[in-house]
Parts: structure tokens; C-alpha cells; sequence
């Protein structure tokens, strides 16, 4: 590859230099990777802990493999569910000896990736902002709970998160989705002809039909420790990027930290609880590494292991569950609402051909609209939802071209030609409200290939994500019939086309945040009520979950957590 590459972070510490930390991160994704960034820098010694193998971004993707090259033509597999190339490494919803449980009637699918860097290596990228009535929804409508800040308290950590790992997208100036400040964000790449004709279809409605975020460069980044290039349109970005234009940790914030000289990573490094000494302070975490347990000691501890794990790791670390005096620990579990709607567009065939690769991602996005309507009580479902888009010319992978009729031959080539790059898809993303179904607990009986009990879910959608995907898909219909196309397939009802609990892959909500100890379990900062030099770092501090993909408000919240932890430690608080 001629490409510059980027740096990695290098996990192996020097051998025979002693090094003590400050802190112990659990968890190098996200969160975890936004914490050691804000923490080196702010002159704070951190030993990471994770619990996968090592893995280097630049040797180990498949950036510019063809899906002919692979087995199946690229298609999925039981262990790599989004493809054969996919950058996933040792996880998916399955992981060997690490199993979980569901309760009698409940289904909930929990993906792990067991890798440095985490799900940012093969991650969808796609960051809006939470709004202003996101963090205050139940003074909206009276369900859930507010959170205990403001989007005016997030907003400046919004802004560096995304100047940081670099954002491309546009200001819409719509409500409920703000705008960055001027000089953030990087150039919106131009829409694709399937986009906008999917945005002509949504507008003819009254539907706007913007610009998307996504956290891929159009710009180079020629930061010292993490040199990044814009992307060259010509991988999907699931792989793994060599060159840093999508964001993932193991290019940017990793190698950032690492540079300072104050953070080390131990990998294949399974955390199994936190250890509270005599004085009700967290002493250090304990982890299995090579088949034996080792104590990792530190003044304080973060857990950034993803909503679900950390959860785990608190309830394992104490009878009853650590931090858990309010009982809310595992309680309020959500993920994103999820179904996926596809047309076929008879105006698009036979169209010219055009080189569409562009970003691995829709350039163009639907964001949530009827804000007054669903404020005046015209809709029978109380929080909403997004679409992200799709349909363009593209490599063909292992699936059969959709439209194409049987046969070969001279007639199997003029159907490929008609029908390639005549369809859309419009994918539903929405908001689920935490409700005393949906929670995770140990299970009495289960435990992992090291002897500990493993997570067991309760899940049910309420009638509210029912309703609101019922909207979803007669909405997407709407706009394919806007456009002359047909739906392809029939439809299933919404209680059947929902996706599963936790396909979507964003889940949150299991340690949340809070005004007081007695209905949460961290206050705004992730500080456990009961254990205060412990912080949570990643999604489980969630008190809602927007429709908005959460990753960005993961990293906002993760930055300025640290910095108020680093502050206190300065302060000698801890």
C-alpha cells in the first residue's frame, strides 16, 4: 500500500522499567480510548486492561480485498456475521467459553469484540449529536428519566470529540439536531444519485433529508503520535483502516496516549471485578491472564469495558452487585429500535454507470422531524427515530443481486445490468425508553470459562418501540411509493419486524447516570454514588437512549469525565 499509514499503539511495555498507575482502564474502545487520551494528557499514569488479543490495524485489515478472493464471495458466516473481511477479531454475539443466558421468554443477542481498539475498528461511524430535549425527554412527555445535565454541559467535550477524531458532515440547522461550532466539522462528501433520489422522494413528503456525520475524514489529520489520511473512497470501512480515515482507536487516541509515555496495555487481560479495600475505596481491579488471577493496583478505576461488561464486572465484584445501594445496577438496559425497508425504483434501471464507491456509508441521512406533532400528542408513540440510507452501485458480495431472474447466459447480463443500482433501503434507528422488563442480572447457575457467573438478559419491547416502527415502515413505504418503486418482500407487523434486542449493537443504560444515589448509580461525571474513585466511561451511564447513534455522546461524556477525574486526583481527592 502506498497510502501513508498510521501509527499504532504498541501494547508490549518495556521490559524491566517498573510502572505504577494512577488509574486502571477496563476496556480500550470508545470510552476507554477517550479516557486514556484525556488522562496521559492531563499528566495521569493508566494501565489499560483488555480482555482481546492485540491487534495491528495497518497488517491485520483486508482494506483492498476483493470479495471475489474470499471464501463465499465475502459472504457472512456464523463466526464473522458481517463478512468475511470483517475487522472483528476473537468476538461477534458469540464468544467461546464466555457465554451469557437469556431468561424464559426474553431474547437479547450481546455482541463483544475481543480486540484492542474494540468495536472501533469495524464500527458503522455514524455520530450525531444528542439534543437539547434528548437529555431531558421525561420533562417532555413523563417517561424514564431526565438526565442530570444539560446538552449545554456536553456541548464544548461535542465539539473537541469531534474536531479530535475528525467529523464529516454539515450544519442543517434543524431542531433537536444541533450544530457544531464553526471550524469543526470537515466538508460533507457530495450525495450519491440513489440518495438523492431517496431525498426527492422524503422532501416531496415534507421530510428533510440532510447531509450525514460520520466520524471518516475527508481531510488529513497530520497529528505528531496519529498521522490520519482522508479517505480514498475505496474500501468498506467495516474492514478496518490502515490509514486512519475512519476513526477507530487503535489510530488515533491509543497511539496518542501512548506517545506520552504514561499509559501501558495489557491484553488478553479479563477483568473480573473491582477490589474495594477496608476504607470502602476501590484498591485496584483483578484479572485473569494466562490462567492465572492478578491484581492490577491503582488510585482509581475505570470501567469502559462496554454497558453490559462493566455491568457485570460491578455486580461480580461484590455480593448484591458494587455501587449498587439503589438496586438500579443492570436495571434500565435499552438498545436502538431497528427494521430495514427496501424499494425497488423503476426510474433507476438501466441507469448510466457511475463510479458511486464514496464512503462505505451513506452520504445522506432522514433525521427525526415531527418533534411538534409528537409534542401536541398527534402521534401514539412518545420518542423518535431516524432513517440511515442506502442504494448504490457497489461491489456485488456473496448474495444474490436483488430483481435478478433465474437463468444465464445473454439474459442473466441484461437483468444484472437493469436492475443493478435500482434499489433503495431505508433502515429505521430508534429511541427505546427503559422500562422494568429490559435489565441484566448474574445467572444463578451459568458461569464463564473462569468460574464467574455470566450476564443473564431480560428484554421486551414495550408497545411504545412497536408503535414507533409500525410509523417507521409505513413512512419508508411512503416514500418508495413517492418515488413510482415497490417495497420488495412482504412486510411482517411491526411486533415481528423489530429487531431482536441488542442487534442493533447499541446497547446502554445498565449503571446510569443520575441527580441523586437513590435512582441511579453514577452522578453526572460516571462516579459511582457508594464507591467514588470508581468511574464509569462507556455507554452504561446512558439515562436515555436517543434515537441518535450513541458512540459520539460515549466519547463526549467518557472526555469530560476524565478531566473531572484528573482534577480531583490533582486536587488529592483521591
Amino acid at each position: 500500500m502506498t497510502q501513508r499509514q498510521a501509527p499504532q499503539h504498541k501494547s508490549t511495555p518495556p521490559r524491566n522499567v517498573p510502572f505504577e498507575p494512577d488509574v486502571v482502564i477496563v476496556g480500550s474502545g470508545a470510552g476507554g480510548g477517550m479516557a486514556a487520551y484525556a488522562l496521559t494528557r492531563a499528566g495521569v499514569k493508566v494501565l489499560m486492561l483488555e480482555a482481546g488479543r492485540d491487534y495491528d490495524p495497518v497488517k491485520e485489515n483486508s482494506m483492498l480485498k476483493w470479495n471475489y478472493e474470499a471464501p463465499l464471495r465475502g459472504a457472512s458466516t456464523p463466526d464473522k456475521h458481517f463478512g468475511y473481511y470483517d475487522a472483528t477479531a476473537n468476538g461477534g454475539w458469540d464468544v467461546p467459553g464466555e457465554p451469557y443466558t437469556n431468561a424464559p421468554g426474553s431474547t437479547f443477542k450481546w455482541w463483544r469484540s475481543r480486540m484492542v481498539g474494540g468495536r472501533t475498528n469495524h464500527w458503522g461511524r455514524h455520530v450525531p449529536r444528542f439534543g437539547p430535549y434528548d437529555f431531558k425527554a421525561y420533562s417532555r412527555d413523563g417517561l424514564g428519566m431526565d438526565w442530570p445535565i444539560s446538552y449545554a454541559d456536553l456541548a464544548p467535550w461535542y465539539d473537541r470529540t469531534e474536531k479530535l477524531i475528525g467529523v464529516s458532515g454539515a450544519n442543517s440547522g434543524l431542531e433537536n439536531h444541533p450544530d457544531s461550532s464553526p471550524g469543526v466539522l470537515q466538508p460533507a462528501s457530495p450525495p450519491r444519485i440513489n440518495e438523492l433520489a431517496i431525498k426527492a422522494g422524503a422532501e416531496a413528503l415534507g421530510i428533510p433529508c440532510v447531509p450525514s456525520r460520520y466520524a471518516v475524514l475527508t481531510r488529513d489529520i497530520p497529528h505528531k503520535d496519529a498521522p490520519r489520511q482522508a479517505c480514498f473512497y475505496a474500501s468498506p470501512c467495516g474492514r478496518g483502516c490502515a490509514i486512519g480515515a475512519a476513526f477507530q482507536t487503535t489510530t488515533s487516541l491509543l497511539p496518542m496516549a501512548m506517545a506520552t509515555g504514561r499509559m501501558r496495555i495489557v491484553t488478553d487481560a479479563f477483568a473480573a471485578r473491582v477490589v474495594v479495600g477496608a476504607n470502602g475505596k476501590a484498591t485496584g481491579v483483578e484479572y485473569f491472564k494466562d490462567g492465572a488471577l492478578h491484581l492490577a493496583k491503582a488510585r482509581a478505576v475505570v470501567l469502559a469495558a462496554s454497558a453490559v461488561e462493566s455491568a457485570r464486572i460491578l455486580l461480580n465484584s461484590r455480593d448484591g452487585g458494587l455501587a449498587n445501594s439503589s438496586g438500579e445496577l443492570g436495571r434500565n438496559l435499552m438498545d436502538t429500535t431497528g427494521t430495514n425497508i427496501t424499494g425497488h425504483i423503476p426510474s433507476l434501471e438501466n441507469r448510466p454507470r457511475y463510479n458511486e464507491d464514496g464512503k462505505d456509508v451513506a452520504h445522506l441521512y432522514i433525521p427525526w422531524w415531527l418533534y411538534k406533532e409528537q409534542a401536541a400528542g398527534k402521534l401514539d408513540f412518545p420518542r423518535g427515530y431516524h432513517y440511515e440510507i442506502g442504494g448504490r452501485f457497489g461491489a456485488p458480495g456473496g448474495n444474490p443481486a436483488v430483481g435478478l431472474e433465474d437463468g444465464y447466459g445473454a439474459s442473466l447480463k441484461e437483468d444484472a445490468r437493469r436492475y443493478y443500482g435500482a434499489q433503495i433501503s431505508l433502515t429505521v434507528r430508534g429511541e427505546m425508553i427503559p422500562n422494568s422488563d429490559s435489565y441484566l442480572e448474574l445467572d444463578p447457575v451459568v458461569k464463564d470459562r473462569f468460574g464467574l457467573p455470566v450476564a443473564r438478559f431480560h428484554w421486551k419491547w414495550s408497545d411504545h418501540e412497536i408503535r414507533q416502527i409500525a410509523h417507521g415502515m409505513k413512512t419508508a413505504t411512503d416514500i418508495v411509493h413517492k418515488l413510482g418503486g415497490t417495497v420488495m418482500g412482504p412486510l411482517s407487523p411491526p411486533e415481528q419486524a423489530i429487531a431482536v434486542g441488542g442487534w442493533i449493537i447499541h446497547e446502554v443504560g445498565a449503571a446510569r447516570m443520575g441527580s441523586k444515589p437513590s435512582n441511579s448509580v453514577t452522578d453526572q461525571y460516571g462516579r459511582t454514588w457508594d464507591v467514588d474513585n470508581v468511574v464509569v466511561a462507556d455507554g452504561g451511564v446512558f439515562t436515555s437512549n436517543a434515537h441518535k447513534n450513541p458512540t459520539l455522546t460515549i466519547m463526549a461524556l467518557s472526555w469530560r469525565s476524565m478531566d473531572h477525574l484528573a482534577g480531583r486526583m490533582k486536587k488529592g481527592e483521591i
